[in-house]
């Protein structure tokens, strides 16, 4: 009967990959949203909306906290497209019988770049930068000992010189495991808000109402006008088995389905072979079926382990982007203390 279960939900999830959709990427606010932080998902394909045994799913299903035990904070970074600089921070908190709560910071720095015009395509002499920032609260609890439900709300804001973007989001998750080792599911709706528009400085400028007037004032203040974007609300669906081989070895394997607002849907899966639970070889394929997709194959090697009763773990992930290169990301994680 389990077998049959995570047949129909493995074919559910394959099911989804085919269908139509239209692609507009690029065109929704709050891009970065979708740079996956963790280094341990990511090396597994980013298929993480069933797994609930650490902070790092609380990003892909806020319902994951809901495991949470202990106090647990994470640190992640990635060397991203361009020199771009990513940067994850979270901080998991244990309220016993009350579930559990989740403070996290996220961050997007492209470097100073130099500012070019149609008048002067090869530089002005000034320089500009984009960064981004979200901050979020999440919260999750156990309704059975087999269902979990979470939330998480982000506070964000898209910086571009002087000109800014700001809006807020909602993102909701459940998981439901079939038995206590055996066959997870889980579903999560993610970056549901209001739309955002630019305001800034650099929109400010001076317009001349009548060129082919002579009499008039050709240097009147105004302002321009953006038109609101979209956020990227992303719909993900998987499942999840870890599989036991032995006291000392496991293997856990993800399948999730993606079904974005401004992209196509794919489906991406990855592996885990967990050995004496302190080191972990991971591999994984990341959007398959996605339409002009760069991605591909993900792998990456974890360790962790106890040390005067802190655990602490330590990720490695890899992504093959295919013609824009690579992107390499390292985790840090560390847990203390209890729930009460």
């Amino acid at each position: 009967m389990m077998r049959r279960i995570a047949f129909l939900a493995l074919a559910s999830a394959l099911a989804s990959a085919p269908a139509f959709g239209q692609s507009k990427t690029g065109t929704s606010l709050g891009q970065f949203l979708l740079i996956e932080p963790s280094a341990r998902i990511s090396a597994m394909g980013n298929a993480g909306v069933s797994l609930v045994d650490g902070l790092d799913g609380a990003y892909y299903n806020p319902a994951a906290l809901a495991a949470i035990e202990r106090f647990d904070l994470i640190f992640s970074h990635s060397a991203w497209i361009a020199d771009i600089r990513f940067n994850y921070v979270a901080l998991g908190i244990p309220l016993g019988r009350w579930g559990n709560a989740l403070a996290s910071v996220t961050s997007l720095g492209s470097g100073e770049m130099e500012v070019r015009t149609v008048e002067q395509p090869f530089g002005t002499g000034e320089l500009f930068s984009v960064s981004d920032i979200a901050l979020g609260l999440g919260y999750g609890i156990r309704v059975t000992p087999r269902f979990a439900v979470g939330g998480q709300i982000h506070w964000l804001q898209e910086t571009i010189w002087n000109s800014r973007a700001s809006t807020s989001t909602l993102s909701v998750g459940t998981v439901y495991r079939v038995s206590e080792r055996g066959l997870h599911i889980g579903s999560s709706l993610c970056y549901f808000g209001t739309q955002g528009e630019y305001d800034g400085r650099d929109l400010r400028i001076f317009y001349d109402a009548n060129p082919a007037s002579t009499g008039d004032n050709p240097a009147l203040p105004a302002e321009q006008f953006t038109d609101p974007f979209d956020l990227p609300v992303l719909f993900r669906v998987g499942v999840g088995y870890p599989w036991q081989l032995n006291r000392d070895t496991r293997l856990h394997l993800t399948m999730d389905a993606f079904h974005p607002s401004d992209e196509t849907e794919s489906v991406s899966a990855g592996a885990e072979l967990t050995l004496r639970r302190s080191l972990a070889v991971r591999v994984g394929w990341q959007n398959a079926f996605q339409q002009d997709t760069e991605t591909g194959l993900t792998a990456g090697l974890g360790l962790r382990g106890d040390l005067e009763g802190y655990g602490y773990r330590i990720d490695y992930g890899w992504s093959d982007f295919g013609r824009l290169g690579s992107v390499q990301r390292l985790g840090l994680g560390l847990t203390f203390g209890g729930g009460e």
